[in-house]
């Protein structure tokens, strides 16, 4: 059963890691997707040739989601091409790591920019469709150091807990119009940023979590396919944990 039949998904940040499986698993489930990414390489090439062979359209798009002119022309073009904006899923996300007394004013507006501007831009830009439409679903990535913080990462977190409290209050605004909006927050998730700790770093980590397993792509892929279908047609303002346990 192919839950995102007829569908058309934005997925910003999509070429890579974490966006890349939220794609393919929208793909396979029937879902027409365009992703973004900061510039179009063969890497962009060979996911769009995935899709295609998966039988549904899939477009890269170069766009930097932190841009607001960016953003519009983006949401603009997708609309053009495909024809609706059905789900969006803000994905596009960086880290600037560092202790606060070392951080320099340009990490942490960098990061800020990325990670929470970037959604205020493409949820703007794409709420006018949906809007429209009365119908959509809107998927904002957060993380488990939005609920919980961490030292190291008070840029990081603090993007990541204002993603929290908008996704909060747009539910409220567009519910009304059949538009839903949550939030993922997921834990340690293998992606090839995290594939550059030590391993005994890795595997550190792997102890304090109650499953006892790094997370992996597909699993925050398929909570992003739940809340893009119609099985989540009641869930809305919510952030849902995909840590193996490391937030209870």
């Amino acid at each position: 059963m192919k839950l995102l039949e007829g569908k058309n998904a934005v997925v910003t940040g999509g070429a890579r890691g974490i966006g890349r499986a939220i794609v393919l698993a929208f793909a396979n489930h029937g879902a027409n997707v365009a992703f973004s990414d900061l510039a179009l390489d063969d890497n962009t090439a060979a996911l769009e040739s995935e899709l295609t062979k998966l039988g549904v359209k899939g477009k890269a798009y170069a766009s930097n989601a932190a841009n607001f002119d960016d953003s519009q022309l983006f949401i603009d073009q997708v609309a053009a091409d495909f024809g609706s904006v059905d789900i969006l899923v803000n994905n596009a996300g960086i880290t600037r790591d560092n202790l606060l007394m070392r951080m320099t004013e340009a990490d942490w507006d960098l990061v800020i920019n990325v990670n929470l501007k970037s959604v205020f831009n493409m949820t703007k830009a794409a709420q006018k469709y949906m809007l429209k439409q009365r119908s959509g679903s809107i998927i904002n990535m957060s993380s488990v150091v939005g609920i919980e913080g961490n030292a190291g990462q008070s840029n990081y977190s603090s993007s990541k807990a204002g993603l929290i409290g908008f996704t909060k209050s747009i539910a409220q605004e567009l519910g009304s119009r059949g538009i839903r909006v949550n939030a993922i927050a997921p834990g340690f998730i293998a992606t090839p940023m995290t594939d550059k700790l030590p391993e005994d770093v890795r595997k550190g980590w792997v102890q304090t979590i109650p499953l006892r397993r790094e997370g992996q792509p597909e699993d925050v892929a398929d909570v992003c396919i739940f809340l893009g279908s119609n099985l989540s047609s009641y869930v809305t303002g919510q952030v849902i944990s995909v840590c193996g346990g490391m937030h209870t």
